[in-house]
């Protein structure tokens, strides 16, 4: 049984040029456009190694932490079950103290469950991909630690397991052995526009500030605009016509009556008319 070669492609050959020199002879290789600015809580910060199963990076969790060596699988390992379960049982037969934490999809059982980071109360899409599995190991920056990340990595591919019997056809492939690029990850908060890596105290001082500054803008403006508008006077009164219900100057009560045609007017007395002549019955 063979497999491919877990060395990149020549098309890929400049990109991964050594760029850094950590203590004790450590080679990294810059990071890919693909990758990930960030990998649950740890922010890659160069490359490591990588197969067809994966890439692992050199991380940091904050500012000032030691680095971790995080093992991020490959899209095409993340959708095979049988790679996740090499992966998780790879993991739960590491020292205790190696490993730090885990995330991704069913990497939330077994020996380590404990040390399982959960990104469900980060916001996401309706029909978001699962995240792909991932490690983070302590990192003693030496080149042993670099070998076993890529043990890991042969083990969920199976490519350092001895052949099984005799071959008698085509060459044995996994069937995701061309889906290389990084697995599925999912960045919350979001890193700062155009950068790939964390943002640091001035960063965030700077995006505070700016909210600052255009949150008192804008009261300004409204004050200005509201300073700036026409009075408006209040409107007349009503006049008052005197036909109330409770009676006023020239209205009449309501228990007042009119007089009627046989009695005596005082006008009329008064006007020296006379009586009223008698009505005819």
């Amino acid at each position: 049984m063979t497999t491919p070669s877990p060395t990149p492609p020549d098309s890929e050959a400049a990109a991964i040029a050594p760029i850094d020199q950590l203590p004790l002879g450590i080679t990294t290789a810059p990071l890919h456009p693909i990758d990930p600015p960030k990998i649950g809580d740890f922010w890659p910060s160069a490359r490591l190694a990588e197969t067809p199963a994966g890439v692992a990076y050199v991380a940091y969790e904050d500012h000032g932490t030691a680095p971790v060596m995080l093992i991020l699988l490959s899209q095409g390992a993340s959708s095979d079950p049988g790679a996740r379960d090499r992966f998780a049982g790879e993991i739960d037969r590491m020292d205790i103290d190696t490993v730090i934490a885990r995330g991704g999809l069913d990497q939330d059982t077994g020996r380590y469950a404990e040390k399982f980071r959960n990104e469900d109360d980060d916001p996401q899409g309706v029909e978001a991909p699962p995240q792909s599995p991932w490690v983070a190991l302590g990192f003693d920056q030496t080149p042993r630690a670099v070998d076993e990340a890529r043990r890991v990595l042969a083990e969920v591919e199976l490519s350092w397991h001895p052949q099984q019997g005799q071959p008698s056809g085509p060459d044995y492939r996994l069937h995701w052995s061309d889906r290389v690029a990084p697995g599925i990850t999912r960045v919350w908060p979001l890193p700062w526009p155009g950068r790939r890596d964390r943002g640091g105290r001035l960063s965030l001082l700077a995006s505070w500030l700016l909210m600052l500054m255009l949150a008192a803008v804008a009261i300004l403006i409204a004050i200005l605009i509201f300073s700036q508008a026409p009075e408006v006077s209040p409107p007349p009164p009503i006049p008052d016509t005197g036909q109330g219900s409770g009676g006023g100057s020239g209205g009449e009560s309501p228990g007042s009556a009119s007089p009627t045609s046989g009695e005596e007017s005082p006008t009329d007395t008064e006007s020296g008319q006379g009586p009223p002549s008698p009505s005819r019955i």
